[in-house]
């Protein structure tokens, strides 16, 4: 059995992982990729200490049964990086691209120390073909790779340039770096930054932590901010859980967003909770004031609710396997609510929230909603709003691509598996195999929801890889 594994990062450690702990007949497993930042990708690569990584440790375990796995890792050099209103550790995601490239390297020991050939390729690949059963992958350096089975590792897209700014000078099209991408931003300028997400948050942050003095503004379609990360709790969720969707499928023949929403207001019950507190919350989000929200929800981060935090949490661990069982119809209705879903599944560390509330309060931070249109003219921007057009001397791009979006670097490679017949390319974005010698894990994995896919997700399907992958041997 050959095994080619094309990309380095967080998903391929993932799989790695899961394959040194099944059990199986040894073979080879090569794996590709060109860049410098082997197992940790872009967005765990070294950059500025500001950079956190954004989520408490109980989530962020690469090994997908295992929660414990990198708080473990982490051990006592979490206390130097405590966030004390989370009361968990949150360190820079440099750090955390240390704990990739340590399971990674003992995954690697593992498997050859069990009979297993391990190669690192630092080369891309740019195409395949078929070959008597097999799949031959062809590298930018000319050489052929014949493999038995394949699993396309390669991360999200590219940042979409909404304004076709392009090369213009004072415009920053893709953020992370942010040691890199904020290197050449005047301390004294008028910074405008695209979205108001996560990566968004990361921007501002990293602006103040360097000094900047200037006017920040937060450009967006609706103003609207990341949740605020509650402090974690220990109780587990009972009925919003895999075997409550399937339960719901055996029952009603299908799953619905009403026999979700019937788990979920089960589970708040227990609590002596009620989902339509939540449910009013939530829908205050698009209306609601974004620095006076942002203020109740620092307020709420140690609120014993369980509400938001089982939510939070069935959003990556639940929500993708029940995504695939929703109908068409039920789907639609998420999207609907998609910009609020992300808001709460994806939220913001409190000392992140805390550093925002401080520079809205200051006034050197602003949001600004309704977008409409940027123009580059006589050595400025003009950035049009509902609040009418302002200038800018640097306009930075913090809008992530969709899941699904085929990162520029693999876009050969993509047209390639397609014209093979080895891949389909799904109509709400990403690719979905075609053919059982190829696996795709993360974000370009078609069909799944329109939350980008977090650890937890990318370890499952990291671990469901392993076990397709040598069940063909």
């Amino acid at each position: 059995m050959d095994i080619g594994i094309i990309g380095g990062g967080s998903a391929a450690v993932g799989l790695l992982d899961a394959l040194a702990r099944e059990t199986g007949t040894p073979g080879a497993v090569t794996v590709f990729e060109p860049s410098q930042g082997l197992w940790r990708g872009l967005p765990y690569a070294a950059d500025l200490d500001s950079v956190l990584v954004n989520s408490p440790p109980a989530i962020m375990s690469i090994r997908h049964d295992d929660f414990d796995h990198y708080a473990s890792w982490l051990g006592a050099r979490g206390t130097a990086h405590l966030d004390h209103l989370l009361g968990a550790p949150l360190v820079p995601r440099a750090v955390y691209g240390e704990y990739l490239e340590h399971t990674a390297e003992k995954a690697i020991a593992q498997l050859r120390e069990d009979g297993w050939r391990v190669d690192v390729v630092a080369a891309p690949v740019e195409g395949a073909a078929a070959t008597a059963g097999r799949l031959a992958l062809r590298t930018g350096d000319g050489r052929e790779h014949v493999v038995d089975q394949v699993a396309l590792c390669v991360g999200g897209g590219t940042p979409h340039d909404h304004y076709a700014l392009g090369d213009a000078p004072g415009f920053v099209g893709a953020p992370y770096p942010l040691a890199r991408a904020l290197d050449d931003v005047p301390p004294d300028s008028d910074v405008t930054v695209i979205g108001s997400g996560l990566t968004a948050v990361d921007v501002v942050v990293s602006l103040a932590a360097r000094g900047h003095a200037g006017r920040i503004s937060l450009l967006s379609r609706t103003g609207m901010l990341p949740h605020v990360w509650q402090r974690p709790i220990a109780r587990r969720p009972t009925h919003v859980t895999v075997d409550g969707v399937k339960s719901l499928l055996a029952r009603d023949g299908e799953v619905t967003v009403d026999g979700l929403a019937g788990l979920l207001r089960a589970e708040l019950a227990d609590a002596g909770e009620d989902l339509d507190d939540l449910i009013a919350d939530l829908r205050a989000a698009g209306t609601d004031e974004p620095v006076a929200r942002l203020r109740r929800q620092i307020e709420a981060i140690a609120d014993p609710r369980i509400a938001r935090r089982v939510l939070q949490v069935a959003s990556h661990t639940v929500a993708p396997y029940a995504w695939r069982l929703l109908p068409e119809r039920e789907r639609a209705r998420l999207r609907a609510v998609s910009r609020t879903a992300i808001s709460v599944a994806s939220p913001m560390v409190p000392v992140n929230a805390v550093r925002l509330l401080e520079l809205f309060d200051s006034g050197q931070l602003e949001p600004r909603a309704g977008a409409r249109d940027i123009v580059r003219r006589d050595g400025r921007f003009t950035v049009v709003a509902d609040d009418g057009a302002r200038p800018a001397d640097v306009v930075v791009n913090a809008v992530n691509p969709p899941p699904g979006a085929v990162p520029r670097s693999a876009a050969r490679l993509v047209d390639a598996l397609v014209g093979l017949g080895v891949a389909a390319r799904q109509p709400s974005g990403g690719i979905v195999a075609a053919d059982s010698r190829l696996h795709v894990v993360g974000d370009l994995a078609g069909g799944g929801p329109f939350i980008t896919s977090s650890i937890p997700g990318i370890a499952g399907q990291g671990a469901a890889t392993a076990r397709a992958v040598l069940a063909a041997s």
